[in-house]
């Protein structure tokens, strides 16, 4: 008998619900992205117990009729392919077929459709079709799962928490309405609405729903474009910032995508305005030809490959980074407001009958006997009183308008913010105080000299290095024989710094010569991590290696913490700042400057 055989529909449907369906957000990924194929204008999501315990997806799309109801729980059955030409030109979010017979497997459904003209209802339980009929419902989709996993015991005891499979759903809904924000979504959890959309286009409006009015306020729209890809969205302000990289939002041809390599991209524009291991916020939307892109990579559609990669990753860098640069503002300084906190004393209870105390206090009565009121401020203030009216109270049906506060204009952008400072003082011989129209700016002395000095040695590093000084011992390092054999390849891409290697032995490359720029470098470490990125890359990427080398001679040559100043110093440094193209960050992305408004220090006085 043959050990090999057929596995049965049902096995292999659930088979792929392994890949399609891992936890509740899968479902509705799935399903909402069915709803945008199908021109849905309007989505709504409700969710019970985080969606282990029930889900349901309404939406207003074309709907199906009764024929195309029932292929679209056989595998492979799907609408938005029909040739092998297309699969290399896809141009919705789904084109595979195995998502509803795969969640059709592992669970409950109910499906309620109409194209305007029929309506249909069908129920599956784990597999098999219970319920077809014929059903009176508007036009669209209504797609109902419960009872998710409960006989894959295996599968349904990875499930987490209901608080954290919630999480990932709405996470995954905020990254569904950034991308799409001409739909309006609808999110609720166990009755109770989480997060709307209005579907007005507006993404600014969906970021201050996500994380309120200052991130709202600082996101910098940017646009971009080259033969191939078209790019844009919104850039946060670097001030804003966070400690994990997942606040870098990625649409690819309005698809939801992971990549790692335009993440770096992204983080490499911001390098030089955020300090390390701290994360902007980005909302990035990018246009190609879909034949340059192959989303056939993972059921799960969130990795993609991309065709001429490189020259994507070069426009990302260059738009984030002119749009940062002329856009830039100072850190400022707010503190949170302070919540009195009231003590209320307890009524004393006496054993005896006490006579209660006079709520007048006669010495008070005594002291107003001589006061006159004023009766023309009372009339007015009673008059003004009485002309205002109580607005109607009205339902509001429509999605809830998020309108932005208008941000005022500063001359905090570019060397213009330092011309109109006066130096006042220096603080613990570290920091230099001086006054504006705002308030108080605070300048670390020594990350404004780091700026200057960085931006003095970047310009001359731009030229070809030609100064070279002869080595009496030549600088020795030890490598693989990968490395070694590659040298000459090494070597195109560093010349032009000077640096120039040659093979000594079988094991080591030797330097006989060195720029004159390279004597306050840390050498051998310096050239160690070059070879080192070179082996992990197989590139060197001199960009990044001389920023850092730059950054470590700015910083070894630059006023120190501790250091007192004379007052012609301290201005010398507010001067040196006007010359900088980006005077706001040191090369390690630390700013240079905080200001605390005269605002702010108002309501430190308590003075309103």
């Amino acid at each position: 008998m043959a050990k090999i055989h057929v596995l049965s529909e049902h096995l292999t449907n659930m088979i792929a619900a392994g890949e399609v369906v891992e936890r509740p957000a899968g479902i509705v990924k799935e399903c909402v992205e069915n709803s945008i194929d199908a021109g849905a204008t309007v989505i709504e999501v409700e969710v019970f117990q985080g969606g282990i315990e029930r889900i349901v997806i309404t939406d207003d799309g074309c709907g199906m009729d009764h024929e195309d109801a029932h292929l679209a729980f056989m595998r492979h059955a799907t609408s938005k392919m029909h040739s092998e030409e297309e699969l290399f030109n896809i141009q919705t979010m789904g084109f595979r077929g195995e998502a509803l017979p795969s969640i059709a497997s592992v669970a409950q459904v109910e499906l309620q459709t109409s194209n305007g003209e029929e309506g249909t209802l069908l129920r599956y339980n784990y597999g098999s079709l219970d319920v077809d009929e014929k059903c009176n419902c508007p036009r669209g989709t209504k797609l109902d799962v419960s009872g998710l996993f409960i006989k894959t015991p295996a599968r349904f005891k990875h499930l987490k928490s209901t608080s954290y499979e919630f999480s990932v759903i709405a996470d995954l809904m905020n990254k569904m309405a950034l991308s799409h924000p001409d739909i309006r979504f609808q999110l609720s959890h166990d009755g109770r609405v989480v997060f709307q959309t209005s579907g007005n286009g507006n993404i600014q409006e969906i970021l201050y729903q996500m994380y309120g009015k200052e991130v709202a306020q600082n996101a910098i729209h940017f646009e971009g474009s080259n033969e191939d890809f078209h790019i844009h969205g919104y850039a946060i302000q670097p001030k804003i910032n966070r400690a994990t990289k997942y606040f870098m939002f990625l649409t690819l041809n309005t698809r939801l995508i992971r990549s790692v390599a335009i993440q770096k991209a992204i983080l490499d524009a911001y390098s030089d305005y955020m300090p390390p291991n701290r994360f902007p916020i980005v909302v990035l939307q990018m246009d190609s030809d879909t034949q340059l892109v192959d989303v056939n990579v993972h059921p799960n559609k969130w990795e993609v490959r991309l065709s001429k990669q490189g020259e994507m990753l070069d426009l990302i860098k260059k738009t984030i980074q002119d749009t940062l640069n002329a856009s830039l503002k100072t850190v400022s300084v707010s503190k949170p407001e302070k919540k009195s906190v009231i003590f209320e004393q307890p009524e004393i209870q006496y054993s005896y009958p006490v006579k209660p105390r006079l709520k007048e206090d006669k010495t008070i009565e005594q002291s107003f006997q001589n006061y006159k009121p004023i009766k023309e401020t009372i009339v007015e203030e009673k008059r003004i009183y009485e002309e205002k009216k109580i607005p109607e109270i009205k339902i509001q049906e429509e999605p809830i308008s998020y309108p932005l506060p208008k941000v005022e204009e500063t001359n905090d952008k570019g060397p213009e913010f330092f011309k109109h400072l006066q130096v006042l003082a220096q603080l613990h011989d570290s920091y230099i105080l001086c006054s504006n129209e705002e308030g108080l700016v605070i300048v670390d002395q020594h990350a404004a000299q780091e700026r200057y000095h960085y931006e003095q040695l970047n310009e001359k590093l731009l030229v070809q290095c030609t100064n070279k000084q002869p080595l009496m011992v030549p600088i020795q390092l030890d490598v693989s024989s990968n490395v070694l054999a590659q040298y000459m390849t090494i070597n195109e891409k560093t010349a032009f710094f000077g640096i120039e290697f040659e093979p000594f032995g079988t094991d080591q490359l030797i330097l006989r010569e060195i720029p004159l720029w390279f004597h306050d470098v840390d050498q051998k470490q310096f050239l160690q991590d070059l070879l080192d990125y070179f082996v992990e890359n197989q590139d060197v990427d001199m960009a990044k290696l001389r920023k850092h080398m730059i950054a470590t001679m700015a910083c070894h040559s630059s006023i120190r913490f501790n250091r007192p100043l004379s007052m012609q110093e301290m201005e010398q440094v507010i001067l040196d700042l006007q010359k900088c193209k980006q005077p706001y960050h040191c090369p390690h992305g630390r700013p240079t400057v905080i200001v605390m408004s005269d605002g702010e220090l108002r309501k430190e006085f308590e003075r309103g």
